[in-house]
């Protein structure tokens, strides 16, 4: 056994390069992580370095700062030349992300070269966001339609125009997440039928036809504070959660009956008729096989009111939250029907007057365990009402409830004793995301009503 100085391992140059000694494979991972622009500079550290770059298996435009964007103009020598060098490897994540001054076909053609690229090269996640720097109307047109690739799992957009008048995802088997936030959907329809989870957010879609969503194998979906027309849900068998929020005043108010009923009976209304649908359900027969529901109203809903005319039994729903829009008028009928559609429901969240996500008083109920109403579901364990201020209108609901024999004690009511601190921060986080698309929701319902004259 070798003792003394023989013994001792040779110590490392100090100006040795450890991280370059690692195998090519492994840097090609972790080049992969940084933004495309750093990971190129990585070339001038050493000779070993020089063209690791070319192989690594992500695009990443604009992903260090969104608050400092690039126009495709600005960037478009940068990533012509990256994609024109690089080695022919797949190209497994492609971020893009860019600021728009005004409307420019060569930047709109280019940015669509990009993705087709992309496509082609195997990508399998791809997200494209766009940040407007003008007006909302001002959006890059992505005209790549259909999307065609065995490898693209998951496709979020952001801020972009989509072009045709049918989103065809079908030729993209494996996609399974797909995401719009701010988009503008002109559409007839969208189809996919891998599609997992689908989030819609903040989008327009068309002002003169509704959209038909036809995932039937969707897992998750999230509708929120869309504009314009309602889109029809079709049937999505494997649905196992969702959320719908309508906060903004849409199209869809009927212009023969001013009590919205949703059938005013004249066959020129577009609101009223005109929805291709066997039993003229637009929203809530799509969600019939949720397990766990949520249906936020910020106004008073025309789509909701008329589609409770035709109202499908949840036959799979355990858990339902609801906001006041639903508690409202004092006869409490929008309530009464979804409960009576709901045969197997375990679990009823009222949120009333208080948009979170944190509320000042919690307050939870029973169904009196020997005394339960045939009215509601025999399986209803739970019903919790989250609100700021026990004030008269609360009261007015715990009073209908307790006509369910459902039971409430006011010492389960649990007061909120969180940090302020962390609404400020979510509040920050809600300002800074509508400064980095450059619009309010005010001007939105402008524009529209322009459009509308």
């Amino acid at each position: 056994m070798p003792t003394g100085k023989e013994g001792m391992e040779e110590p490392l140059p100090t100006d040795a390069d450890h991280i370059g000694a690692l195998p090519d494979t492994v840097l090609h991972h972790v080049l992969s992580f940084l933004p495309s622009q750093d990971a190129v500079r990585t070339c001038v550290l050493a000779k070993r370095w020089l063209d690791l770059w070319k192989s690594v298996t992500a695009l990443r435009i604009g992903d260090r700062d969104k608050r400092k964007l690039w126009t495709v103009k600005g960037l478009q020598g940068f990533v012509d030349h990256f994609l024109l060098l690089r080695e022919s490897v797949p190209l497994h994540t492609c971020v893009l992300r860019f600021i728009v001054f005004s409307e420019d076909l060569n930047e709109t053609s280019r940015l669509n070269l990009w993705i087709k690229h992309a496509l082609l090269r195997m990508v399998q996640f791809l997200q494209v966001s766009i940040r407007q720097n003008t007006a909302f109307y001002h959006q890059i047109n992505l005209g790549i339609l259909p999307f065609v690739s065995r490898h693209l799992s998951m496709l979020e957009l952001h801020g972009v125009r989509m072009v045709g008048s049918f989103l065809d995802f079908s030729r993209c088997p494996a996609l399974q997440h797909l995401e719009f936030d701010r988009c503008e959907l002109p559409c007839d329809k969208i189809l996919s039928e891998s599609l997992k989870l689908l989030r819609i957010t903040r989008c327009k879609f068309s002002q003169t036809s509704r959209v038909r969503i036809c995932v039937p194998s969707l897992v998750s979906l999230r509708l929120d504070d869309f504009y314009r027309r309602t889109p029809v849900l079709e049937r999505m068998p494997s649905l196992v959660e969702a959320f719908v929020r309508v906060v903004h005043r849409t199209y869809d108010c009927c212009g023969y009956d001013y009590i919205n009923s949703g059938d005013c009976g004249n066959e020129h209304c577009k609101s009223c008729h005109g929805i291709k649908d066997d039993n003229n359900c637009v929203l809530l027969d799509g969600l019939s096989e949720a397990k766990t529901l949520a249906l936020i109203d910020g106004t008073i809903s025309f789509i909701f009111n008329r589609d409770l005319k035709w109202c499908p039994t949840f036959s799979k729903l355990k858990t339902l939250l609801l906001n006041e829009y639903w508690c409202v008028p004092d006869e409490f009928s929008a309530l009464a029907c979804i409960l009576e559609h709901a045969p197997v429901l375990e679990n009823l969240i009222l949120q009333l007057y208080s948009e979170g996500p944190k509320h000042t008083m919690k307050i939870k109920g029973n169904c009196h365990p020997m005394d339960r109403s045939a009215a509601i579901s025999g399986h209803l364990e739970t019903v919790e009402i989250r609100c700021e201020v026990v004030d008269k209108r609360v009261l007015k609901v715990l009073k209908y409830l307790s006509t369910f024999n459902i039971l409430f004690s006011f010492e389960q009511v649990k007061i909120s004793e969180e940090d302020d601190s962390d609404d400020n921060d979510q509040e920050d986080e809600e300002d800074d995301d509508d400064d980095f698309y450059g619009e309010e929701e005010e001007e939105e319902e402008e524009d529209d009503e322009d459009e509308d004259d």
